[in-house]
């Protein structure tokens, strides 16, 4: 704000007998021209460092909900639809390339993660696998191992092959109590 335009807009509030829109330091110095009130407001901008700085907040809690299993359970049919979908969308006229399969298997994770999280499948954490590998004379097994309630979670597999690439994604849905 230009000089002028600080002046005008000090007698405008000079008139109205507030000096809310002053910065701390232009209080100060009015206050020494002007008639003094016993309190004053002032406005702050996120971009200024103030006092609400050094203030920290205090930690919400949240109360217990007591649910103990799920109104929904987890959709093993629908997120195998969309491993299908995903890696045969991405991964269908690639060759295999060291480098980037390793930023396919990155992509491809967010990807799916996100496409399970629009399900909005309340209370379950995502946790999401995906495996490349090249085609080649061999022979290859998976295996995963996890501690959980076979009564509520769960989780969906699916296996990709072209050519020259194989990709195994695996979706795990774990309840949150």
């Amino acid at each position: 704000m230009t000089d002028l335009a600080k002046e005008k807009a000090a007698r405008l509030l000079k008139k109205r007998g507030s000096l809310s829109s002053l910065g701390s330091h232009e209080v100060r110095a009015k206050e020494a021209f002007a008639r003094t009130k016993d309190s004053i407001s002032t406005v702050s901008y996120m971009e200024e460092p103030g006092h609400h700085d050094d203030i920290p907040r205090p930690a919400v809690q949240m109360e217990n909900t007591y649910q103990l299993s799920p109104a929904q359970r987890f959709p093993v049919l629908t997120v195998k639809d969309i491993l299908k979908d995903v890696l045969t969308s991405y991964l269908q006229e690639e060759k295999y390339e060291p480098e980037l399969c390793r930023q396919m298997t990155k992509t491809i994770s967010e990807v799916v993660k996100a496409r399970v999280k629009d399900l909005m499948i309340p209370r379950y954490k995502i946790i999401v696998i995906i495996s490349i590998g090249q085609i080649r004379d061999q022979n290859m097994r998976m295996g995963s191992r996890c501690l959980w309630d076979e009564t509520h979670d769960n989780f969906s597999s699916h296996t990709f092959k072209n050519s020259s690439l194989f990709a195994t994604a695996t979706v795990y849905g774990v309840y949150f109590e």
